[in-house]
């Protein structure tokens, strides 16, 4: 059964919640994503159609589904850009122009089979294909207790910049940590 990479549609949405929440119900949720299952469920129809429009790849991000061919979604990632001058999640200020990306998510009985690197690899061939401007660096933040993630990461040719998130309230040091990759040369 072959999936299919696309960005999703605006009318998409419900799917694109369901599949929210399948992650944020995953047991790596706690140290993957910045959101409960509580707070997901919280938000009202227009929050999820707003926030699915706005992924489509028209504007300033692209979710990328993996489709089977009986329609169901069997994982994601969402590739933010943000633009040098503006303020990125933590309150930083953005020097350059890049892309971030979040929200990874294989359903546990589509993983292995090579899923999370096709998504991967099309949210970044997005990236690279942004003419005005073009985009230098695709970053990610991972949990430093999230190996398998970290080891995707590394794999795919990421690398840590040696930054951390801030430090969350109650928390002596940062447990995320900044890993890019560099657009390569002559693109």
């Amino acid at each position: 059964m072959e999936r299919v990479i696309r960005p999703v549609r605006a009318d998409e949405w419900r799917k694109a919640k369901e599949l929210r929440l399948a992650a944020l119900a995953d047991p790596a949720a706690p140290v993957a994503f910045l959101e409960t299952t509580e707070q997901a469920v919280a938000q009202p129809d227009s929050f999820w159609e707003e926030r699915t429009a706005g992924a489509t790849g028209d504007g300033g991000a692209c979710q990328f589904v993996a489709e089977a061919p009986d329609g169901t979604w069997a994982g994601t990632v969402v590739a933010l850009i943000e633009r040098a001058g503006g303020e990125d999640f933590f309150g930083d200020a953005i020097e350059a122009d890049q892309a971030h990306l979040v929200g990874v998510f294989v359903r546990p009985e589509h993983r292995g089979i090579g899923l999370t690197e096709r998504l991967f690899q099309a949210a970044v061939e997005w990236v690279w294909s942004l003419e005005t401007p073009k985009i230098g660096r695709v970053r990610l933040y991972v949990h430093t207790e999230n190996p398998r993630a970290e080891g995707f990461y590394t794999k795919f040719g990421f690398v840590r910049t040696g930054k951390s998130a801030p430090v969350a309230p109650g928390e002596s040091a940062s447990h995320d940590v900044e890993m890019e990759i560099v657009r390569p040369s002559g693109t």
